[in-house]
């Protein structure tokens, strides 16, 4: 079963620059956590323009929540966790599940 972190970036001071620096440094930084299946990240639009949808979501896929936390603890995970704080003028906010895949009968 995949554990995934959902990261939510809000809106940056420099938008230019967030992207350049999360592009060439941190999805770099990120990349090289131990146990990390997969990284997908977009630029979301909300459905209803009344509710501002997050400038960036980035999606990190583990084979469970201990590895996510092997991750973490892991110094790549560390180096990666306190780069945060360099680019995201935004905020950033981080949330985890056990993904269940529903099926689609058609």
């Amino acid at each position: 079963m995949v554990h995934r972190l959902v990261v939510s970036y809000g809106q940056p001071e420099d938008p230019g620059a967030f992207d350049a620096y999360y592009r060439d440094t941190h999805t770099p930084l990120a990349t090289k956590m131990p146990g990390l299946v997969r990284l997908t990240v977009g630029h979301p639009q909300a459905l209803d323009p009344s509710t501002p949808a997050p400038y960036l979501v980035a999606a990190l896929d583990f084979d469970s929540e201990q590895a996510m936390g092997a991750a973490f603890a892991s110094e790549e995970g560390k180096v990666a966790a306190g780069d945060v704080a360099n680019f995201a003028t935004g905020g950033a906010t981080m949330t985890h599940y056990e993904v269940t895949e529903v099926h689609v009968s058609r």
